[in-house]
């Protein structure tokens, strides 16, 4: 009798734990960010991984120095941040999508048929319109952000954006 009460109790540790294990892999699928913070960590996203393509795409194509030299930096500023992104939304249960999405993609497939002056300008005026929303979205996440992670990152990353903007505006284009 000794031996089977030792084989129910030991069952019974076992079920436990299961639970314990079944109970806390169920918590952590629970997503952790609120509505507003998903539908920023999306847009973001979606916006800097656009950059990261467009500019892979001047870094080849633009004529001016200037512009491959903005380029250069929007890639190797939004990779990290884009990577630190990643990092926030999944320690949180929220994986975003890597694909860019379908609109974005035909802005890159737009400015690929481009090249000379045409190009650089194309090029530069998408990456006007893409900081100034994304910049927006960064201040705003900043300020009413629900995720204290997200927050900081917001508004660490909206001087990155803001240096972007002025950047940009100093490029002059020209080869």
């Amino acid at each position: 009798m000794n031996a089977s009460r030792k084989k129910i109790a030991t069952l019974a540790g076992v079920v436990f734990t299961f639970g314990l294990i079944a109970s806390a892999v169920s918590f952590a699928d629970t997503p952790a960010l609120s509505k507003g913070d998903q539908a920023f960590v999306a847009k973001v996203s979606q916006g800097g991984m656009f950059e990261v393509a467009a500019s892979k795409v001047a870094e080849d194509k633009a004529s001016a120095q200037d512009v491959k030299d903005q380029a250069s930096t929007e890639v190797h500023d939004h990779e990290l941040v884009g990577s630190k992104l990643k990092s926030i939304a999944s320690s949180n249960g929220d994986d975003f999508s890597t694909d860019l999405n379908a609109g974005f993609t035909a802005r890159v497939a737009k400015l690929n048929a481009l090249s000379g002056k045409a190009f650089d300008d194309a090029y530069i005026a998408e990456m006007k319109t893409i900081h100034a929303l994304d910049g927006a979205a960064f201040a705003q996440e900043a300020k009413t952000g629900q995720n204290a992670d997200l927050k900081a990152f917001a508004a660490e990353t909206v001087l990155i954006v803001k240096r972007h903007i002025g950047a940009l505006h100093g490029v002059s284009g020209k080869s």
